[in-house]
């Protein structure tokens, strides 16, 4: 009985080595997947001016990104964050909007887009959103944590 475990247990232990074993000897643990999307100068030059804050140059460079490729809900939505921090709220709304028409379950776009409601003081679509990604993050997720805590300062601000 002990030979057969010990046997069985070999087996198992050999069977979980050997794709990695076969991936190592291909060469496939080193370089980027096959499928590996190029890096793209104005995507990254784009985040790089979120964090300086520059948003001219966000708005510009993720511009370019979204020319290239309408279809992209992060693009979309980085655009909406340019707008919404430069101080146009109606293009950061138009940019979260196609995002999530895009990708309705994209969580950083229901956290900026509640974000930019509690800016035109409408609680209830922020709370919408909160909701949304309540359902959308299993556990609870940065997004629904901050936008929760947006709501929270908005309420004792107004005194709700």
């Amino acid at each position: 009985m002990r030979t057969l475990l010990i046997s069985i247990l070999a087996l198992f232990a050999g069977l979980a080595a050997g794709p990695a074993i076969h991936a190592d000897a291909a060469g496939m643990d080193s370089g980027p997947p096959p499928n590996a999307r190029p890096v793209d100068p104005d995507y990254e030059g784009g985040k790089k001016a979120i964090e300086a804050q520059n948003w001219k140059t966000a708005l510009d460079s993720f511009g370019r990104v979204a020319a290239r490729e309408p279809s992209n809900a992060d693009v979309q939505n980085y655009l909406g964050y340019a707008w919404r921090k430069s101080g146009n709220l109606e293009l950061a709304f138009k940019h979260y909007d196609e995002a999530l028409r895009l990708d309705p379950g994209h969580k950083g776009a229901h956290e900026y887009i509640g974000e930019a409601y509690l800016m035109v003081n409408n609680l209830q679509k922020a709370e919408e959103h909160l909701a949304r990604l309540d359902k959308l993050c299993f556990f609870s997720c940065e997004e629904y944590r901050d936008l929760k805590k947006a709501i929270e300062e908005y309420r004792q601000r107004a005194g709700k």
